[in-house]
């Protein structure tokens, strides 16, 4: 299960990055322009870049843990 500020890894167009989990949201939302659909059950997962600090939006099945 993802929790905000796990250490976490997810694929992008330039392969794999990680970073840590700054945000859960549990309703549909709006981000960087695109509409994102998220419920208690489902909720999604607003990551920011160890490398860049850019952030982005994920399902939670999108991410994996790692470990601490």
């Amino acid at each position: 299960m993802v929790a905000v500020d796990d250490r976490v890894s997810w694929n992008t167009s330039q392969g794999r990055t990680r970073g840590r989990v700054v945000e859960r949201r549990t309703a549909d939302f709006t981000f960087d322009g695109q509409h994102f659909t998220a419920t208690a059950d489902e909720p999604a997962f607003i990551v920011e870049s160890e490398k860049t600090g850019a952030r982005a939006a994920h399902k939670g099945s999108a991410l994996r843990v790692l470990k601490k």
